[in-house]
């Protein structure tokens, strides 16, 4: 069978775990020549990579449409190498602290009841248009602050900067437009609370030693990453719960089972697969070497479904028991909303599975979302009486 794998194919998208496996087994060190990058597919050739930031650097860009000899011209840390990296996570962590995170989890459950409300037996009801994709962008604005007047506003925004261009992808004029706009608005925000500050995260960031440009910043990544990534989530829940119905009654029977469930889920259905690197030197690896400045990409998807692991990785458990994953990264660019997401999917699984304890998924309108780095749902019809 012919190897091929990249991250713009559409069909090996929706289905790329045989590929993976074949990467892995085959190739773990797989070199894609239309696209000119190298690919790790293994769990511990991906968290190696993530231990190694001077090796591989993410200021050249974390997306393979951005990746380039030329550094990102960004604050944001994402896209950021140490020392300032160091620097920016170490003076954001002091604002964006576990108990901000902690004390969000009632306002999180009020919100995913209220959401939930209108799903009832012959309803119309979209796990992620209506829920899964609603409920991260309004925690968001609660988190930094923004007014209740402008969260609608704000969330119109944070949709349009994920606008998918056909035949251009998610590097278009439109997503372009509604960042600035959405930079131009936390800017206006950001010089409000240095006047009179509230109990926000962008007030704390303001206590800092940030510049106005590292606090917007900061504010437009949590809102860019937060929202996309526990959306794709929550409809990857949606699916595969649906898909395991055994799993979903184990946590209708134990709710406390569902903060686990957001761990299995992560590491099953990573909805971040790809992330991109920049080698700073030759690196040996597999018998192949890798030359300095190579596109490198991290695919967290496949070390997911790694056997070498995780046994019976195929397997979707929401009681398995693992150390960790590496769907939020590792190491100094281990996702620093991480608690969040983790916050938002428990609730939200343990409440849903609450409100309903079984649901068909109506795959005929279930609609995919495909970018370079993200996988996942855009639309996710369900009903309350199964379709077995």
């Amino acid at each position: 069978m012919t190897m091929y794998w990249d991250p713009f194919d559409v069909e090996i998208d929706t289905a790329p775990y045989g590929v993976w496996g074949q990467l892995r087994d085959e190739a773990p060190v797989y070199y894609n020549d239309r696209y000119g990058f190298y690919a790790l597919s293994r769990y511990e050739d991906v968290e190696r990579a993530h231990r190694e930031p001077g090796t591989y650097l993410s200021s050249h860009g974390t997306v393979l449409e951005l990746m380039g000899e030329n550094t990102i011209p960004t604050g944001m840390m994402i896209f950021q190498d140490p020392p300032n990296h160091t620097r920016l996570r170490s003076v954001v962590a002091r604002a964006f602290t576990p108990r901000r995170v902690a004390n969000l989890e009632p306002h999180v459950r009020e919100i995913c009841r209220e959401l939930l409300q209108p799903w009832d037996p012959g309803a119309e009801f979209d796990f992620v248009a209506d829920f899964g994709g609603i409920l991260p962008s309004m925690v968001i604005c609660e988190l930094l602050g923004v007014p209740a007047a402008d969260r609608a506003w704000t969330k119109q925004m944070i949709d349009t900067t994920f606008h998918i261009e056909p035949g251009v992808g998610m590097i278009n004029d439109t997503s372009f437009s509604a960042q600035i706009e959405l930079h131009g608005y936390f800017n206006t925000l950001l010089a409000e609370r240095r006047a009179n500050p509230g109990d926000d995260l962008l007030s704390a960031l303001t206590l800092e030693d940030l510049t106005d440009q590292e606090c917007v910043d900061f504010a437009n990544l949590i809102v860019s990453a937060g929202t996309e990534t526990v959306a794709k989530l929550l409809g990857w829940a949606a699916v595969t719960f649906d898909a395991h119905p055994d799993q979903r009654a184990l946590i209708a029977t134990d709710e406390s089972l569902a903060a686990n469930a957001v761990e299995e889920l992560l590491r099953y259905e990573a909805p971040s697969p790809v992330q991109g690197r920049w080698t700073s030197r030759d690196v040996e690896l597999h018998g192949t070497t890798i030359p300095a400045g190579s596109k490198v990409l991290l695919l967290t998807g496949s070390a997911g479904r790694d056997e070498r692991k995780y046994p019976d990785a195929d397997r979707f458990d929401v009681q398995r028991a693992f150390d960790h994953h590496v769907s939020f990264g590792f190491g100094i660019h281990f996702c620093i909303g991480a608690a969040l997401a983790r916050l938002e999917g428990k609730v939200a699984i343990s409440e849903a599975i609450r409100h309903a304890p079984d649901w068909a998924v109506d795959h005929d309108r279930a609609k995919r979302v495909h970018t370079s780095t993200v996988r996942g749902w855009e639309h996710v019809p369900v009903s309350l009486t199964p379709k077995r």
